[in-house]
């Protein structure tokens, strides 16, 4: 696998060195998507048109990612199937402005496909070699059954779960606990570098299916620790009260 780090921003120029080769002058390592060797490479746009003016609807729900093809594509073209059967791995980057550079979503595995046009497929990440950060802890154990052999199931909110949302809101909180001033690169050095929670102010019960999210005003960065503590209470405490209870106790 190549280096490239899920979270981490990278220039068309970045992954043209990081891979080998010589920046091309045009074709499909500028349109969305293309080969290498064994490998297949997805530079999509999220939320915005990208720098030919096609705007595909490309969205993140929770850690995957609704992703549809070039305009006239088709399940059947080898582009297509490449992606769904890969020799190798499909990286996939993202953005939601067409003057930014990209960030590494993960390497990406097709959940689900439409036979549409254009194809519309949606991405999950796995296979990396640190867990996603948006991804919580308890998520990462595959446990498929407990000793009774009932099946065990977690309910996430997708807000805190979208790594779009979630890299606007630690630009501008920063990635040390709001609650506790934990911060995990001071503790576990580079291991511990962008890792955090975010948590979401609002109550689940109060999202409506027309929410529109504000990462800046809704998400804050939380420690595991604090996050755990917080939705311990049914609704979840506030971060204020959380952070009295801390005061009271010590």
């Amino acid at each position: 696998m190549y280096p490239f780090q899920p979270g981490e921003q990278y220039t068309r120029r970045d992954v043209f060195r990081i891979i080998g080769i010589e920046a091309p002058r045009g074709g499909n390592w500028y349109t969305g998507y293309t080969s290498h060797g064994d490998d297949h490479f997805v530079f999509c746009g999220i939320g915005a048109a990208g720098r030919t003016g096609h705007d595909y609807g490309n969205r993140f729900i929770g850690d995957q990612l609704v992703w549809f093809g070039k305009s006239q594509s088709k399940l059947h073209l080898p582009s297509i199937q490449g992606l769904l059967n890969p020799a190798g791995y499909v990286y996939l980057f993202f953005r939601e402005d067409n003057r930014e550079a990209f960030t590494f979503a993960g390497l990406a595995h097709p959940k689900s496909v439409m036979d549409s046009c254009p194809v519309e497929i949606i991405w999950e990440f796995t296979g990396t070699e640190l867990a996603r950060p948006e991804v919580l802890p308890e998520e990462v154990i595959e446990l498929d059954r407990v000793k009774e052999g009932a099946k065990k199931s977690i309910s996430v909110n997708v807000y805190e779960r979208d790594p779009s949302a979630r890299r606007k809101c630690l630009n501008h909180w920063g990635t040390r606990c709001v609650i506790c001033s934990f911060d995990f690169e001071n503790v576990y050095g580079e291991i511990g570098r962008g890792f955090i929670h975010v948590h979401h102010l609002k109550p689940m019960a109060e999202i409506g299916g027309e929410y529109e999210l504000d990462p800046v005003y809704d998400l804050r960065p939380v420690c595991p620790n604090c996050h755990a503590m917080l939705h311990r209470k049914r609704p979840a405490l506030s971060i204020s009260q959380l952070k009295e209870l801390m005061e009271q106790s010590g």
